[in-house]
């Protein structure tokens, strides 16, 4: 099993910082916006909820062969959090579109979510940019991401990370894919 730890990673203007339990003040109040749950449904996080939410993810996966790799976006020029992005790795199916595990390749989901006041900045589609790169070096094959087919904003983004949409669809959601060369 390959071990993948999550990792600071720097783009232009934003740093990926690995997720830890003391961003949950801050990130209550990036991510407090009702309508960022419109395509992804329920509702925001208090600072409390987000707390024990973030404990539970930087423990890890209870499945030891998916790892959970959690990241906020730190914003440099403004000096704030602006949102997260997310990779859940793990062994892929099997299928040929999606990485072959005989090669050692695994299969890394990836989401992202961009606070309301910093959207339209591009900084989602820039950590999206950086994390699928950063995956790149890492014994990943395959990326996917699942966009609602009516968030025009989220494909532009997956588009930006260099996936394209596949004719598949996941719980009302388009499968998007890039192959990492490897």
């Amino acid at each position: 099993m390959t071990v993948i730890t999550a990792e600071s990673i720097a783009t232009d203007r934003l740093d990926l910082l690995p997720l830890r339990v003391e961003h949950a003040e801050e990130m209550a109040a990036v991510l407090s916006d009702p309508a960022l749950h419109t395509f992804i449904g329920g509702t925001p996080y208090d600072p409390d909820g987000l707390r024990s939410r973030y404990r539970r993810l930087t423990a890890g996966s209870p499945d030891p062969a998916v790892t959970w790799l959690n990241w906020v976006v730190l914003l440099r020029p403004e000096g704030c959090l602006t949102g997260t992005v997310q990779a859940t790795v793990g062994p892929s199916s099997g299928d040929p579109s999606t990485g072959d595990p005989s090669t050692g390749g695994l299969l890394a989901e990836v989401a992202w979510v961009t606070g309301t006041p910093w959207q339209r900045r591009g900084i989602a589609g820039e950590a999206a940019r950086g994390l699928v790169g950063w995956l790149g070096g890492q014994p990943v094959a395959a990326v996917v991401a699942h966009v609602h087919p009516a968030h025009r904003a989220s494909a532009a983004v997956a588009t930006a990370a260099g996936l394209t949409p596949t004719d598949e669809w996941y719980e009302g959601e388009i499968r998007w894919h890039r192959r990492l060369g490897r």
